[in-house]
């Protein structure tokens, strides 16, 4: 594999959780981006606990050898008016743009459950067909602005949300431009949904323009499903893990990147309990994993 196309990051949400505070509120950022670079990666996405002034998360990456690569975008096309949605859009773009990332993660947000204290699978939203117009049209206006300044716009799918399933995959890409909008392949997302992740990688291969490596505790996921936990429950459980420590098997995934010519960032991100899985220990381990696995 050409180590010069393929560059490694991992995402701070191993260390403190975003979406989940007590998760890591005490670990504070120098920690989890100290210990980012200590492991052996080069990039890392951006968390609530970064530096919120370009100049000073800049300052702080560079003097530990790290790159951010990408931040998650929170879209309410389906939702809200898409004049709304762009103006939070470009000042998001922007902050990224100045901070080095030349890709934007958007997951559309409108009546998502991810959050919310509701069974994950039962709840999940379906959009309508005027929503699916609304997302795909306004996904196409977004590339465009991201484009703007040489940046690519990427949606990642998601449990609990309108676009999570294999099938809402394919008609979200299937109804896109290919030219302003990549897929976010998430393994871990995928598995958890009870997706083949190797049929929606090699069908959607060539839009895919970030990947997220998150690993599945089955048994955890097992009981997610049979006792309708929430998405957040599922997280504090121990669903997610990091590549290595859980049930997929990666090899296939890697080679099939590699032979398909990606380039670009492979972010370890897996949400877990820092007080149960330690953030250093399991970045450790996720890091030994791909360069054993991927020879990188």
């Amino acid at each position: 594999m050409d180590n010069q196309t393929i560059k490694l990051g991992i995402a701070p949400i191993g260390w403190t959780n975003d979406d989940i505070p007590e998760l890591g509120g005490e670990i504070p950022f120098e920690q989890c981006a100290g210990e980012m670079a200590l492991a052996g990666f080069s990039g890392s996405e951006v968390g609530n606990k970064y530096p919120k002034d370009p100049a000073v998360l800049n300052k702080a990456m560079k003097i530990r050898g790290l790159t951010i690569c990408n931040a998650w975008f929170s879209s309410f096309l389906t939702t809200k008016p898409y004049e709304e949605v762009e103006a939070e859009f470009i000042k998001h773009r922007d902050f990224l743009y100045d901070v080095g990332a030349r890709v934007i993660g958007a997951s559309e947000q409108g009546h998502s459950v991810q959050g919310q204290d509701k069974p994950v699978f039962d709840a999940k939203p379906v959009f309508t067909g005027e929503e699916w117009r609304r997302l795909c049209e306004g996904l196409n206006k977004l590339g465009k602005k991201a484009a703007e300044k040489g940046m690519k716009l990427t949606y990642h799918h998601h449990m609990g949300t309108g676009v999570q399933t294999a099938g809402e995959i394919d008609r979200l890409m299937e109804n896109t431009d290919p030219a302003l909008l990549g897929l976010l392949y998430d393994t871990g997302h995928l598995v958890f949904s009870g997706e083949d992740h190797l049929a929606v990688l090699n069908t959607w291969i060539k839009r895919i323009g970030h990947v997220h490596l998150k690993d599945i505790r089955p048994g955890v996921l097992r009981k997610a499903a049979a006792e309708k936990w929430s998405f957040l429950k599922a997280v504090k459980e121990g669903v997610f893990t990091v590549p290595g420590d859980g049930s997929i098997d990666f090899t296939p995934l890697f080679e099939a990147l590699k032979n398909s010519g990606y380039s670009g960032w492979w972010v370890v991100e897996a949400e877990q309990d820092p007080a149960k899985a330690n953030p250093l220990e399991y970045a450790v381990k996720s890091r030994a994993y791909i360069r054993e696995k991927a020879g990188i």
